[in-house]
């Protein structure tokens, strides 16, 4: 098969590793970046050129596509699925994760527990936003944020107050959350393929920092999922539409809680923290669906 890598950095761990798998069963592995593609949009003949050459016969696609360019990413994606390419994460579906307001709203649709959530239209009143998410410490988090830039804890009353008010005159769009103070600076990354988790570890901040983000100086560690863990995780992947996905809850007295959806979750530290192949599962998904 011929199988491309939508990825602005062919050097990222994951892409290595995505390109290693697929060649070491034998297809014919690209990396393209999504950045650089012009396309031609008609009836009979939608079409994509890369450096200038036209990109054919593509049997799949597997988009790596960073927050900052879903916009057009997406369409790059959906130019494909126009050409009948397989792609591992549907265009749509990749939208409806990056929206974190939207993705909330369908999670919480499917009956499944998250955090406390408000969003407002940057009211002034920011002590009723404090107050519906019951109060101080709460998480605030900017809408477009990534790898916990943009996650603010703010430990009392005063702090939510301050960074609320700076936030919106800035104008900037952000979510407020109840703080967990029971998973005690971790969380869980389930790694679900093709409505399988084949792959969790539990991320553990570093002292004194309660996002657990690996890129914010985290340690991951192998868990073994409960049952209703599990179960949180597939449904969400599900519920959002998406073939892979890093799927992110804490652990409280109230049973696992959805922070996050990711649909395109790193490969690096879920393969060190469980010693398992996931690119190759990934290349298997792709040759059971192309």
């Amino acid at each position: 098969m011929k199988i491309i890598v939508l990825s602005r950095n062919p050097n990222l761990y994951s892409t290595r590793r995505l390109i290693e798998a697929g060649e070491k069963r034998k297809h014919e592995m690209l990396v393209v970046d999504h950045t650089k593609c012009d396309l031609v949009i008609e009836k009979k003949k939608p079409q994509i050129f890369y450096k200038g050459k036209p990109l054919e016969d593509v049997d799949a696609v597997i988009p790596r596509i960073g927050a900052s360019v879903t916009f057009f990413g997406t369409a790059v994606v959906r130019q494909f699925e126009m050409m009948k390419s397989f792609t591992a994460v549907e265009s749509q579906a990749l939208v409806r994760s990056r929206d974190k307001l939207r993705s909330l709203q369908i999670l919480a649709r499917a009956g499944l527990g998250l955090p406390k959530t408000a969003f407002t239209n940057y009211s002034k009143d920011v002590k009723s936003v404090i107050k519906n998410v019951g109060g101080a410490p709460l998480v605030i988090k900017l809408l477009e944020g990534t790898q916990g830039v943009g996650v603010v804890l703010a430990e009392n009353k005063n702090a939510a107050e301050s960074v609320l008010e700076a936030f919106n005159g800035l104008k900037a769009r952000v979510i407020v959350q109840e703080f967990i103070k029971e998973a005690g600076g971790a969380d869980i990354r389930a790694f679900v393929v093709d409505g399988v988790v084949v792959g969790a570890m539990k991320r553990q901040g570093k002292e004194g920092e309660f996002r657990s983000n690996l890129h914010r100086g985290g340690s991951a560690s192998i868990i073994e999922l409960t049952d209703e863990e599990e179960n949180a995780a597939l449904k969400a992947a599900k519920v959002l539409g998406l073939g892979i996905a890093g799927v992110d809850m804490l652990q409280s007295e109230r049973g696992p809680l959805i922070m996050e959806v990711n649909s395109s979750p790193g490969l690096e530290g879920i393969e060190a923290a469980t010693g398992k192949d996931i690119a190759n599962t990934i290349i298997r998904y792709i040759e059971r669906h192309v």
